[in-house]
């Protein structure tokens, strides 16, 4: 992927202005274009890292607000940023986790969007929508889980294959149709006229359901 468009600054709020983060990725113009990006929008980088084992050294050091991990790295360039952002969230609960993905993965998405708050599965296309993707990461910070709309659409797609008949409820089903849309959960919320923690209930359960 091409490094990540100086398209427009977004001026850091509250939540972004004391957010520790660190980045982990082996493309290095990818990671310092994030990097600067984040920088430039109030964030504090403290810390970069090209392999999971680098970066989970870098969290137990630093202790972030917030880790940025891509999905492969080396050595394997398989799954070892998913396996370290697992072994984050279990050593340290309170840091939130954005996960980048060159492109959907169906199951890795479900098992990491089912560990709770604080938590994103993103495609790196999104990176260059600046605005988008700091907003993205100020949801996270305050606590709220934010998926990917085709991300969404492709977490439908392979439960509709798994069971025709429907897995989901009707109203989970109308929770991940607002969240292929690209609403938040308090978006959601206002939407479907329910408290956000009932959404955000929904959400963990059908990313929970089971998908070939």
């Amino acid at each position: 992927m091409d490094a990540v468009g100086d398209t427009r600054t977004t001026q850091g709020d509250d939540a972004s202005a004391s957010t520790r983060v660190v980045l982990a990725d082996d493309d290095v113009l990818l990671r310092e274009g994030i990097a600067s990006l984040l920088g430039r929008s109030g964030f504090e980088v403290v810390g970069q890292a090209e392999d999971a084992s680098q970066l989970l050294v870098l969290v137990s050091e630093r202790r972030p607000d917030l880790a940025i991990v891509d999905i492969r790295m080396p050595p394997t360039q398989t799954d070892e940023g998913l396996r370290a952002a697992r072994t984050i969230r279990d050593w340290h609960p309170q840091i939130s986790i954005a996960v980048l993905s060159a492109y959907v993965e169906v199951e890795p998405a479900m098992e990491l969007l089912a560990g709770g708050r604080g938590i994103n599965y993103m495609l790196k296309s999104r990176v260059t929508d600046v605005a988008e993707f700091i907003q993205t990461l100020q949801r996270l910070i305050r606590g709220g889980s934010v998926v990917d709309p085709s991300v969404v659409q492709e977490l439908v797609a392979a439960q509709r294959r798994d069971d025709p008949l429907g897995i989901l409820t009707p109203r989970e089903r109308d929770v991940l149709a607002l969240m292929a849309q690209g609403l938040s959960n308090v978006g959601i919320a206002r939407e479907l006229w329910v408290a956000e923690g009932t959404v955000e209930k929904h959400a963990q359960h059908s990313h929970q359901a089971p998908a070939r």
